[in-house]
């Protein structure tokens, strides 16, 4: 597996201190962020999984802990908009130039408007996806914060 992605390069070019850390991706589980922390023996508040929405039609990206649901509501809110709706694989998979279950934030092929759970900047440092299935980045969360210029808002039900 290369440790080298779309990702680990945007965050790179955007001077981010980050670390890469790989574990065995399994296909076959029902949720991926809870099996990567389970992986990389973290808990899951601190494993962040990136999810591709669209509100009032429009594609974001959205990143909360592996552990938590999205509120379509508060997602909706945070920008701006009256309905959220999560986005169909195949076109978060055209969209970001990742598969699902290796989507990463850093790096897409198109940038969209992200927001980031308020409640995961209060961790010290959080894992990311790093644009490959089986592979995270470790960083501070203000840093994805700052490299994605994500809004920080209240995202989970």
């Amino acid at each position: 597996m290369s440790k080298t992605t779309r990702a680990t390069q945007a965050l790179a070019k955007a001077g981010v201190i980050f670390t890469v850390h790989s574990y065995d991706y399994d296909p076959g589980a029902e949720r991926v962020g809870l099996q990567a922390a389970e992986a990389l023996g973290e808990d899951p508040s601190r494993v962040l999984k990136t999810l591709m929405a669209e509100v009032d039609g429009k594609p974001v990206c959205c990143i909360v802990p592996s552990d938590r649901e999205v509120s379509m509501k508060k997602l909706a809110a945070a920008f701006g908009g009256k309905s959220a709706s999560m986005m169909k694989p195949a076109d978060a998979e055209r969209l970001t130039g990742y598969h699902v279950g290796g989507i990463s934030p850093f790096g897409q092929r198109k940038t969209v408007p992200t927001a980031i759970e308020e409640a995961a900047l209060a961790e010290a440092l959080v894992f990311i996806n790093g644009g490959q299935r089986g592979l995270q980045v470790r960083l501070a969360p203000k840093d994805a914060q700052a490299a994605l210029r994500a809004v920080a808002a209240s995202l989970i039900a």
